[in-house]
């Protein structure tokens, strides 16, 4: 990856969290909608951004549809602050890694607690 796709994906990010914070009033978004990644093609013609949120299926189904509904409102303010011949479509995507890595821990947890309890029986 380039240097100057790290920074359009890195200055991707802070501006569409931004307008998130901000701008955004879609009720369907409820709150603390993160982007967590944006992932810009090296020709600058798509945009995939990741996001989480904390919720339940039906709601992350909703958080989803609601970006996706306000994407062409990101494309235009995206145009209007940033200085770019092309802002690429974007295309919304569940980023699901908060969730595999709390997954993972209690893992973790579940096999240090039972290594604990097999040597103190033992």
């Amino acid at each position: 990856m380039t240097h100057r796709i790290q920074r359009l994906n890195s200055l991707f990010r802070h501006e569409i969290s931004e307008l998130l914070q901000r701008q955004v009033k879609d009720p369907r978004l409820g709150s603390f909608v993160t982007v967590t990644e944006v992932s810009i093609s090296p020709d600058l013609k798509y945009a995939r951004i990741f996001v989480s949120h904390i919720g339940s299926e039906e709601e992350k189904q909703k958080t989803l549809s609601a970006l996706a509904s306000a994407s062409s409102f990101f494309r235009r303010e995206l145009t209007r602050r940033l200085r770019l011949r092309r802002i690429p479509e974007l295309s919304f995507q569940w980023d699901d890694s908060i969730e595999r890595g709390v997954h993972l821990l209690k893992l973790i947890d579940q096999v240090t607690t039972d290594n604990t309890t097999n040597q103190r029986s033992g």
